[in-house]
């Protein structure tokens, strides 16, 4: 290796790349690549970062080296684990170049953690497949109950799984009952007895949901849950299936089958059962509402009775005998004004007949200036003929009566003169 100021000038012109060239051209190189296109690179988490975007930046390290790790924002949420440092992980993906910085990075679109390759393959064919069949399909999910009454669970017995449901269940509804089909969670027996498990709580026909559930662990651990049988089993009960395996990172393919996944054994409790206090706050709703409309009825019934006694009241008996009394009342008052006005017409007529009578009486001839004359025997003088000379006679007049004597021969009138008779 020479220093530069002894390399001396070739004859020849030497094609001179910019730094933006050079590293284009290796990133061409590393795209090109088959084997640097779908790589798996194993190694220890570090740096991690997580910014708004969404998009995840990491470096996979071993003892001696380190490599940049990008996972984008669409495929980062997908990922079925979360990424923590210090983790052990099997990154698949891509080889490029940031040509910003001139650094070579691993774009990753799948992770693992270290050690389980094997069995996560199987996993993403078996998922394939059971896929394929249409047994994770969305319509043939079934729903949940709103109040199961009974629940049956699918767990060990001696996990700390049944424990977290029972105080789950027995804090937000304590009504339900549970029918506990105990069984292994792990290892060879536990597909055969978590498969008859469900079964039996089918054939029962007393669980309205079954629960379906064991806490977490690794991806071994929870491999009982991926079984071809219990799979079907659990996409084939009758009873709606609620799956509560692992923590909420954890995916099985029990998990696509159930009708509903739960994040957690007590997440898959509380989706279960309603909240207690929740039906409390429910049932005082309909107890405000119950009091309101028997109000409203109560007020409208009363209204309704109250119009029926007014329409009965004037259909009784005695309702027509007060209407009769009110009646006779009337038509007394009425009896009397009438008597009281023919009387007084009576004692007007009478009046005007007693003026009559009176202006034709003889006391009011008398008063006129005429005399009424009778004779001794009391015989009414109407003619001269009846009186003689001599005779007595008596002359009324209008305030008394005059004793006479006739002294003369009356005479006679004839034609306006007067005879002797």
């Amino acid at each position: 290796m020479y220093p530069i100021s002894m390399l001396q000038p070739t004859l020849f012109p030497v094609k001179t790349l910019s730094v933006s060239e050079i590293t284009r051209y290796l990133r061409e190189l590393f795209e090109s690549d088959e084997i640097l296109n779908d790589v798996w690179v194993q190694g220890e988490v570090s740096n991690l970062s997580r910014p708004a975007s969404g998009h995840v930046y990491f470096t996979l390290k071993d003892a001696s080296s380190a490599l940049k790790c990008v996972i984008w924002k669409q495929t980062a949420w997908r990922l079925p684990l979360t990424l923590q440092n210090g983790m052990a992980l099997d990154a698949h993906g891509g080889m490029s170049i940031y040509e910003r910085d001139g650094q070579y990075q691993l774009y990753v679109d799948a992770v693992r953690l270290t050690g389980e390759g094997a069995l996560y393959q199987e996993f993403l064919r078996l998922k394939a497949r059971l896929e394929a069949e249409g047994l994770f399909a969305a319509e043939r999910k079934k729903p949940l109950p709103e109040r199961p009454a009974v629940i049956g669970l699918v767990t060990s017995a001696s996990g700390a799984a049944l424990q977290d449901i029972l105080n789950t269940l027995r804090r937000r509804y304590p009504l339900v009952n549970v029918i506990l089909a105990s069984c292994a969670v792990q290892g060879e027996e536990a597909p055969p007895q978590i498969t008859r498990s469900v079964a039996a709580l089918n054939a029962q026909k007393e669980a309205q949901v079954i629960i379906v559930a064991r806490g977490g662990g690794s991806l071994e651990d929870l491999w009982a849950f991926n079984d071809e049988a219990v799979v079907r089993a659990i996409a084939g009960s009758a009873i709606p299936v609620i799956t509560g395996i692992g923590h909420e990172t954890d995916i099985t393919l029990s998990d696509f089958a159930a009708d509903v996944r739960a994040a957690t054994p007590t997440a898959a409790a509380e989706l279960a059962v309603p909240d207690a206090a929740e039906i409390r706050e429910q049932l005082d709703d309909l107890a405000n509402q119950m009091v309101y409309v028997t109000q409203q009825i109560s007020v409208g019934e009363r209204a309704r009775l109250q119009d029926y006694a007014r329409r009965l009241e004037l259909q009784s008996p005695l309702w027509r005998v007060r209407n009769g009394r009110q009646r006779v009342d009337e038509l007394q008052v009425r009896l009397i004004s009438n008597q009281a006005h023919k009387r007084e017409l009576l004692r007007s007529h009478i009046t005007n007949l007693q003026k009559r009578l009176d202006n034709l009486s003889p006391q009011a001839v008398l008063q006129r200036g005429y005399a009424i004359v009778k004779t001794a025997g009391g015989e009414l003088v109407k003619s001269v003929r009846q009186v003689h000379r001599e005779d007595v006679i008596d002359i009324r007049v209008s305030d008394g009566i005059i004793i006479s004597k006739v002294v003369t021969e009356p005479a006679k009138e004839i034609n306006g003169g007067i005879s002797d008779g």
